[in-house]
């Protein structure tokens, strides 16, 4: 593809992706080589179309009517674009579980999540994200929201769940999530599979 022709697909893409959205140059792969890609991002950064994050990635400005201004991306869409472009597997754990199903409304200054990566740690703005190694069997064969509820349910513990945890799970989870879940957590540790049924039912 002609550089003109490169760049127009990559800004396509990018308009019509949502204001937020975080990117890294791999996304783009499909649309060109790596070189013609990462001088189309130099030129759409300079242009102000996308904003960098950190080494590798960018962001699409979204701007706050009521703060007058651009806002951070979420760390944990940065999260989650550090996994992509390394090829991990990752699930919000602890605190970072909670805060994102709605369990908890602390806001974590450490953004943790498990990983079949190395152990990795990053500065982001006032936060840190911080990537732990697990066992690959923690991740594997679940989707994404599947294993943020497991994680969430050992953050609570056995003894910590509650009926309004069940609520909110079930309130946060649509039904087609739900059936993936029940089918996907059936040899977790027993009462979280238990919870799950009855956040399934």
């Amino acid at each position: 593809m002609r550089q003109t022709g490169c760049m127009d697909a990559i800004r396509n893409r990018i308009e019509a992706a949502e204001s937020g959205s975080v990117f890294i140059l791999s996304d783009f792969s499909d649309l060109a080589e790596p070189d013609a890609v990462r001088k189309a991002i130099t030129r759409l950064e300079n242009d102000g179309t996308l904003t960098r994050v950190m080494r590798g990635v960018y962001y699409k400005p979204k701007h706050s009517e009521m703060l007058g201004e651009n806002v951070a991306p979420h760390p944990d869409d940065v999260a989650h674009a550090l996994a992509r472009n390394y090829g991990w597997t990752i699930a919000p754990c602890g605190d970072t579980a909670m805060n994102l199903l709605g369990l908890s409304e602390q806001v974590p200054a450490n953004w943790v999540y498990v990983s079949d990566g190395p152990y990795r740690e990053y500065g982001y703005g006032q936060a840190t994200l911080k990537f732990k190694r697990t066992a690959k069997k923690e991740l594997s064969n679940m989707s994404s929201k599947s294993a943020l509820i497991v994680q969430a349910l050992k953050t609570c513990g056995k003894d910590g769940v509650t009926l309004k945890v069940v609520s909110q799970l079930r309130r946060v989870t649509t039904p087609d999530e739900r059936k993936t879940l029940l089918a996907e957590t059936q040899y977790a540790t027993s009462w979280i599979y238990e919870t799950i049924k009855e956040v399934c039912k």
